[in-house]
């Protein structure tokens, strides 16, 4: 019997004393394991995301529209230079849940140690890139002049943060390839109150301007990472590595690579469009930029439920893939999608009847009021097609489905670059033509998601029967 079978009959044996809080997701319902797996995901969610929403908040109430349009100007090139190792991250993630769901606990182990080799690497990379690189991505935005300053400055903060981070991605994706998706969200928690005090601190008190939220978003990442990393290694049993786990492995560094660097495109292709999407919306001036970024603050909290779903989905798909337990895929993909549509419907509700409102959290002017609740009755009208990217995205995503990534990514940047260009050039909808374009590239990626999802199901169902 291996070490870590011997470590894992005693941590079972000792259950009563130290709680396993590993999931095997290969049996039982798919809708009520995926929900029991999801919920902590969504509040960890929804408190991650209340690191920008109290950046927002604050930067725009105490030191106004300029400064939150200057935070709102980093949100898309942060999100691409993010997209490389989180893209890395999935990989990893996806290779851990393989091998815990085929229960090969010695290249589990393998597996956990060598995704942390690869996620510093891509880490450090990826932040020092980033932190050059920002002056000049931001003026090639058409950042206007009069916020360029601050958004250097908070770009460079969170380029800075960038191994943070990857930290904590690295930490929670592994505990989530094993179905622990409790674990992190105890320090997110933590760390999201520690956030809010700290921009009450640095902004109100101190005056440090974005600078100041900037810091206090970087010191609660670091405080959520190392964390969640510390207690890993306390208490599961996987991460008791030994010298033989530790040593790298070629092979699963390379299948790791593989399955991370076309989702590290796919995220790539997206963010690259999101910020061309940008620099049409900086053309509009501050008014609009304001206006996008409350939106968008509104809508990432929206896509939480779906996003939720969506890594559940991941998890679930790749362990029962280790299973060769293909059935159970689509039943998880069909229960989820139902799911999706429901819950889209409500949220579409909520933006129609109080999108205003909503964005009245975030700034005072009138006039970024009343442009931000029109744009939130536009894009509302397509949120179910959000739902289905994210379905889609869990399933295809976990089975390593490479060619898939491709498409997503360049289905968005299609969108998101094409659109506007077209609404601009032969249509009168000036502004509304950002909010449109939103809209329009959700249901196009929508609808090529559903198709690869469909023909990677009949591709699977003639595998099955030849076999």
């Amino acid at each position: 019997m291996s070490l870590i079978a011997v470590k894992r009959s005693m941590f079972h044996l000792r259950g009563r004393a130290k709680r396993d809080t590993t999931m095997n997701m290969t049996e039982g319902k798919p809708l009520g394991l995926l929900a029991v797996f999801a919920l902590p995901l969504l509040i960890g969610n929804l408190f991650q995301q209340a690191y920008n929403l109290a950046d927002s908040m604050i930067v725009g109430q105490l030191l106004g529209a300029n400064a939150l349009a200057a935070v709102g100007a980093t949100g898309s090139i942060s999100f691409l230079f993010f997209s490389i190792f989180n893209g890395i991250s999935g990989g990893c993630g996806i290779v851990t849940a393989q091998y815990f769901g085929a229960k090969d606990d010695r290249m589990v182990c393998k597996a956990i140690a060598n995704s942390a080799y690869i996620m510093i690497g891509f880490s450090l990379l990826t932040g020092s890139v980033a932190f050059a690189m920002v002056p000049t991505v931001l003026t090639w935005m058409g950042t206007p002049a009069e916020i360029l300053p601050d958004a250097i400055t908070y770009m460079r903060m969170t380029s800075a943060s960038v191994p943070l981070i990857a930290i904590y991605n690295y930490a929670s994706s592994m505990q989530r390839a094993l179905g622990d998706s409790r674990t992190p969200l105890y320090f997110l928690i933590v760390s999201c109150l520690l956030n809010v005090g700290l921009d009450l601190l640095f902004v109100g008190v101190f005056r440090w301007g974005v600078f100041g939220a900037a810091f206090a978003t970087m010191l609660a990442q670091l405080l959520a990472g190392a964390g969640s990393l510390f207690w890993a290694f306390r208490r599961n049993p996987y991460f008791k590595l030994n010298k033989q786990s530790l040593a790298f492995d070629k092979p699963i560094a390379k299948k790791t690579i593989r399955l991370g660097l076309p989702l590290a495109l796919q995220w790539s292709l997206i963010a690259v469009s999101t910020t061309a999407l940008q620099s049409v919306v900086n053309s509009f001036g501050a008014t609009a930029m304001a206006a996008y970024t409350a939106g968008n603050r509104l809508e990432q909290l929206v896509q939480m439920p779906f996003g939720s779903m969506s890594m559940a989905l991941s998890t679930y798909t790749s362990q029962n893939m280790g299973a060769g337990k293909n059935s159970r895929i689509r039943e998880g993909f069909r229960d989820s999608l139902l799911a999706m549509a429901v819950l889209a419907g409500a949220m579409t509700l909520i933006m129609q009847l109080w999108g205003g409102n909503l964005v009245g959290l975030f700034v005072q002017e009138k006039d970024v009021i009343s442009l931000g609740g029109k744009a939130l009755g536009i894009t509302s009208f397509f949120y179910v097609f959000l739902g289905v990217i994210y379905v889609c995205r869990g399933v295809l995503n976990g089975v390593g489905d490479a060619v898939f990534s491709f498409i997503n990514g360049a289905v968005e940047i299609a969108g998101r670059v094409g659109l506007p260009l077209l609404l601009l050039a032969f249509t009168a909808a000036g502004v509304w033509s950002i909010w449109i374009t939103a809209g329009v590239t959700w249901m196009l990626a929508g609808i090529s998601c559903i198709l690869r999802y469909i023909s990677w199901r009949k591709k699977n169902t003639n595998r099955n029967s030849e076999s």
